[in-house]
C-alpha cells in the first residue's frame, strides 16, 4: 500500500476497498452484470483523489445519499427519515438521482457541484473579445467541477462585420465554435471530457456557417450543436418563401439584414442531420411560449440556450440537478395477462422525488459555498480569481432564488412492454401521456405543499404566470392545485424534464428515458488473447487483433423469458432467437422498428406535461431518405415538440452489432475490415518529365487506399492507356503473405491481373502509401489528406515528386465547394477559397489554381 493510502486511511478511519473487491461485490449485487458493476465502481463509488474506493456496493452509496438527504430534511417540518429515503433509493428500484447528485452528495473528497446542467452568458449580449473570453473561462471553470454547459452564440456579430480593432472585420461565429470546443476537450472530468452545447438562432446571418461547421472531420468535436428555429422560419419553408436574417437578431432596428431562401437553408439542415446526426433542432418559439421561468424573463430568467443534451432550457447562470423515476418498478405482475400499473404507489413516490430534489438544492448550495471558500483560499491574486468567483456567486443566486428541479423518468420502453403495450401504438401513447400527466400534476402538487411548509421560491408571482400554457394545463387538470398555488406559492420555478439515462439505465437494468428498447438481443465484442486457456476467437481483424463475439439479452427481455418458461441459460441458434423475439412484447418495438412519425407524435403529447424539455433521438435505418428526415422535423414542430434529434444508422460510429445472423451492421463511414475486392480508379500524371501512376481503391466512391509509383519502374507496370478503372483485390501468396493485385478487363472482356502492387513500386513509396491509406480508411476528409501529404518534409527529390503526384491524384476526389482552410487568394487576398474540380478557386474574384 502506498504511503498516501496509509496516511489517508489513518486520518479518515474509513475502510478502503480494492478495485477487485468492489467489482466482485458489485457483480454479485447486479446479479452477474459485469457492465453495470464496472460502471458503478468506476463512475459512482465514493473515491478520493488518490483513487481509494470507500464503497463496496451501491447499498453503501444509497446509504450515503439517504443520510445527507435526511440531514437536510430535519431543517423542515414533517421530515423524512434516513430509512424512508433509503427505501426508495435502494437497488435503483424507484428513485434514482443521476450523475452529479449520485457522485457528489456526501462526498467530501471532491470540491464539485451536484448540478448536471448549466448555461452561461453575458449581460447585454456582449460580443466583445473580453465577453467571449469570459464565457470561455466560465465554461472551463464549470467543467472542472463536473458540469455540462450550454451557451448561445447568436450575440456574436456575423463574419465581415466592422470591428474597432486591428482585424477591422469580425471573423464570425465559426472560429469561436472551435475555441469553445477545444476548451471542452482540454478539461478532464474524472476520466471523461466535459460536455458542451452550442446554439445559434436561425435569424443569425452566420447560421448557415454554424450548421456546416461540424461537417469537416476533426472540427468542433467537443460540442453538440443545435439551431434555434422560430415559427416564422418554418412557415416560410412551408410556403416556399424567403426569410430575413438580421443582426442583432432581436433588434427593432438591426444594423444588418439578409434575405435568404428559407427552403435552401432548411434543405441544408436536413441534409446535414441525415449525414451526421447534427445539427439538432430547438423549436425556440415553443420553448419560450411554454417556459414557466420565462414569465420572469425581466428578472433574469430569460431562456437563452440548453444543456448539452437539450432537455433543460436555461437562463444564464441557472443550473439543474437530475433525478429519474424507474417506471418499470410500478408494474405489478409484469409480462402476464394480470399486469397493471400501481398508480397509488407511483403518486406517493413522485412526492418523495420532488421533496428529495428540493433537498438536493440545499445540498448544492452547500457545495457552492465550499467551491467559493476554496476559490477565496486559493493563492492566486484577486484579479485572476475574479471570473470564477463571480461565476459561482451568480449560480448560487439563481439556485437559491429559483430552486429549479429536474424530475424525469426512465424505463418507459420496459414499462410498456411489461404491460403488453406495443411502443408507438395508439394505446401505448395514450397510456404514456397519462403517466407523464400524473408526474406533472403530482410534482406540482408536491411543490405547492413544500411551499406551504418551506416557503415559495422568492420571486414567485401568480399574476405573472396566469397566461402560461403549461400552468393552465395543470390548472385544468386539477383546479385545487392552482387555487393552493395562488395562496401558498410554489417551491420551485420549474420542475420536470426527461433526460437521457445512459449509465443510469445500465444500473436500473432497463431501457433508457422514454426510448424503446434498442435491441432485445444483440452482440458485443471483446478483444481476447488467443494464447489464453479456453478462449474463443470468432474473428481476427486486419491488424491481427483477436475478438470474441457474445450474445447479450436485454435484462427485461430475460425477465419475460423466465416468466414465460424459457431457459435463459442455454445456447440459442439465430433462428431460435428470432422466434423468441417474435413471441415477446418487444417485437416490432425496437428503436429501429417503431413508426418514426408515431414516435414524434408521442414525444409531442408527452411534452405537454414536461415544463422543461425531452432528450430523445429518432433512430432511423441507414437507407432512409433526406426527405423523411425533413418530414419528421416538420411533424415534430407541428406536434409541439421543443427539440428533436435524428440518428441515421451508420452516420456516427457505435459499439453494438446487430444480431442479424452474424452480418456486421456498418457503424462507421468505412468498415473496419477491408473487403476482399474494391473498385479502383487509375490516375496517370507527370512530374519533372517522369511518368507516374496511382491505383486508388474506392469505397462508396470515396478514396479508401492508394498505391502509387513510377510508371516505368524497373519491376514494370504494363498497363494500356485505355484502362482507367478496375479492381484492387486482396489475395495471398503461397507463403500466406497478403498482397494487393490490380485486375481489369480489356475491350473483349478478358480479365488481366497485375500481381502484387506492393512489390511493383519502390519500397519507400509503398511505406508512405500505407500511411496515406491509413488516414483515408479512418475517414479523414480528402482535402485534409492532401494537406497532410503536401506538408510532409522530405529531402529526397524523387520522393517530393511522388508527394506532388499523390496530392494531385487525390485532389480530383475533393467534393466541390470544400473550404480550403487558411488559404488566401493570391489575386485578391480573400479567404473565400474552395476546391472546385480539384482546383483551388476563389469565390470572390474567380481566379483558379491547380496544384
Amino acid at each position: 500500500m502506498a504511503f498516501d493510502e496509509v496516511s489517508l486511511k489513518t486520518t479518515t478511519g474509513k475502510k478502503i476497498y480494492s478495485q477487485e473487491e468492489a467489482i466482485s461485490a458489485s457483480l454479485e449485487y447486479f446479479k452477474g452484470d459485469d457492465l453495470a458493476a464496472r460502471v458503478w465502481v468506476n463512475k459512482y463509488a465514493l473515491k478520493d483523489s488518490f483513487g481509494n474506493i470507500f464503497e463496496r456496493t451501491p447499498d453503501d452509496m444509497h446509504r450515503r445519499l439517504a443520510k445527507e438527504i435526511a440531514r437536510i430534511e430535519k431543517r423542515y417540518p414533517n421530515p423524512l427519515t434516513e430509512d424512508e429515503v433509503f427505501k426508495v433509493l435502494k437497488d435503483f428500484k424507484y428513485i434514482v438521482p443521476q450523475g452529479g447528485p449520485m457522485t457528489g452528495i456526501g462526498n467530501d473528497y471532491q470540491v464539485a457541484s451536484l448540478s448536471n446542467c448549466f448555461v452561461v452568458g453575458n449581460d447585454g449580449n456582449s460580443d466583445s473579445y473580453g465577453g467571449i473570453m469570459k464565457i470561455d473561462q466560465e465554461q472551463v471553470q464549470l467543467m472542472k467541477r463536473r458540469g455540462g454547459v450550454g451557451h448561445d452564440l447568436s450575440h456574436i456579430r456575423p463574419k465581415g462585420s466592422p470591428v474597432k480593432n486591428s482585424a477591422l472585420t469580425s471573423t464570425g461565429i465559426v472560429p469561436f465554435m472551435e475555441r469553445y470546443s477545444n476548451s471542452t476537450r482540454e478539461v478532464a472530468q474524472d476520466g471523461r471530457r466535459g460536455a458542451l452545447m452550442l446554439s445559434v438562432s436561425i435569424k443569425h446571418p452566420d447560421s448557415e456557417s454554424f450548421i456546416d461547421a461540424k461537417l469537416e472531420q476533426g472540427k468542433v468535436t467537443g460540442a453538440n450543436v443545435s439551431v434555434k428555429i422560430e415559427d416564422d422560419f418554418m412557415k416560410a419553408v412551408e410556403a416556399g418563401k424567403t426569410y430575413e436574417q438580421a443582426y442583432p437578431i432581436n433588434a427593432e432596428k438591426p444594423v444588418y439584414k439578409k434575405e435568404i431562401d428559407a427552403g435552401r437553408l432548411w434543405g441544408k439542415i436536413v441534409k446535414n442531420a441525415w449525414q451526421s446526426a447534427e445539427p439538432g433542432i430547438l423549436f425556440w418559439d415553443t420553448i419560450i411560449k411554454e417556459s414557466v421561468p420565462d414569465c420572469y424573463a425581466d428578472l433574469g430568467y430569460r431562456t437563452v440556450s440548453t444543456n448539452p443534451c437539450g432537455e433543460i432550457p436555461l437562463c444564464p447562470y441557472d443550473s439543474c440537478r437530475l433525478l429519474a423515476i424507474n417506471l418499470y418498478s410500478y408494474v405489478e405482475n409484469p409480462f402476464t395477462t394480470k399486469a397493471n400499473f400501481n398508480f397509488t404507489l407511483f403518486k406517493e413516490h413522485v412526492h418523495y422525488a420532488q421533496r428529495i430534489m428540493d433537498d438536493i438544492i440545499d445540498l448544492e448550495l452547500e457545495k457552492i459555498d465550499a467551491i467559493l471558500a476554496k476559490v477565496n483560499a486559493d493563492p492566486e491574486g484577486e484579479e485572476i480569481k475574479a471570473v470564477e468567483k463571480r461565476l459561482w456567486e451568480n449560480i448560487r443566486k439563481k439556485a437559491k432564488e429559483g430552486r429549479r428541479t429536474g424530475i424525469g423518468i426512465t424505463a418507459e420502453g420496459d414499462m410498456l412492454a411489461a404491460l403488453g403495450l406495443g411502443y408507438g401504438s395508439d394505446i401505448a401513447t395514450d397510456f404514456s401521456e397519462e403517466i407523464h400527466k400524473t408526474v406533472a400534476v403530482e410534482s406540482y402538487r408536491s411543490s405547492v405543499y413544500l411551499a406551504k411548509d418551506r416557503g415559495s421560491f422568492t420571486i414567485f408571482n401568480a399574476e405573472r404566470e396566469k397566461n402560461n400554457p403549461f400552468i393552465n394545463r395543470i390548472k385544468e387538470a386539477d383546479p385545487s392545485i392552482y387555487e393552493d398555488m395562488t395562496k401558498y406559492g410554489r417551491r420551485n420555478i420549474a420542475l420536470l424534464t426527461i433526460a437521457p439515462t445512459g449509465t443510469t439505465s445500465l444500473m436500473t437494468q432497463t431501457t433508457s428515458g422514454i426510448e424503446p428498447v434498442f435491441m432485445p438481443v444483440y452482440k458485443r465484442r471483446r478483444k481476447v488473447n488467443p494464447n489464453d486457456k479456453d478462449v474463443r476467437v470468432d474473428f481476427v481483424d486486419e491488424v491481427g487483433d483477436h475478438w470474441e463475439e457474445y450474445t447479450v439479452f436485454h435484462h427485461k427481455f430475460k425477465t419475460w423469458m423466465e416468466i414465460n418458461g424459457y431457459d435463459i441459460n442455454r445456447e440459442y441458434s439465430q433462428e431460435e432467437l428470432d422466434e423468441l423475439v417474435k413471441k415477446s412484447p418487444y417485437y416490432k418495438s425496437t428503436s429501429n422498428d417503431v413508426d418514426w412519425l408515431s414516435k414524434v407524435r408521442m414525444q409531442g403529447r408527452i411534452q405537454k406535461w414536461v415544463d422543461h424539455s425531452i432528450s430523445v433521438t429518432i433512430n432511423l435505418p441507414s437507407n432512409v431518405s433526406e426527405e423523411l428526415v425533413g418530414q419528421l422535423y416538420f411533424e415534430a414542430w407541428k406536434s409541439g415538440c421543443k427539440g428533436v434529434t435524428v440518428y441515421r444508422d451508420g452516420s456516427r460510429s457505435g459499439v453494438l452489432i446487430s444480431n442479424n445472423g452474424g452480418t456486421e451492421k456498418k457503424k462507421t463511414g468505412f468498415p473496419t475490415k477491408r473487403p476482399e475486392k474494391l473498385n479502383a480508379d487509375v490516375v496517370r500524371f507527370q512530374n519533372n518529365k517522369e511518368k507516374w501512376i496511382a491505383f486508388i481503391g474506392l469505397m462508396d466512391n470515396k478514396p479508401y487506399e492508394i498505391f502509387t509509383g513510377l510508371l516505368d519502374d524497373e519491376d514494370g507496370i504494363l498497363l494500356p492507356r485505355s484502362i482507367t478503372n478496375g479492381y484492387i483485390i486482396k489475395s495471398y501468396d503461397s507463403d500466406g503473405n497478403s498482397r494487393y493485385d490490380f485486375q481489369y478487363s480489356n475491350k473483349r472482356g478478358y480479365k488481366t491481373t497485375i500481381e502484387g502492387l506492393s512489390y511493383k513500386f519502390n519500397p519507400v513509396f509503398w511505406n508512405y502509401a500505407k500511411l496515406i491509406s491509413g488516414t483515408l480508411r479512418h475517414g479523414m476528409p480528402i482535402h485534409k489528406v492532401v494537406e497532410l501529404v503536401t506538408s510532409l518534409q522530405l529531402d529526397n527529390e524523387t520522393i517530393n515528386s511522388w508527394k506532388a503526384g499523390v496530392a494531385r491524384a487525390l485532389k480530383k476526389y475533393i467534393p466541390d465547394g470544400t473550404l480550403a482552410e487558411d488559404a488566401l487568394c493570391g489575386e485578391c487576398g480573400s479567404d473565400e477559397v474552395v476546391y472546385q474540380e480539384g482546383c483551388l478557386t476563389c469565390l470572390s474574384c474567380g481566379s483558379s489554381k491547380c496544384g
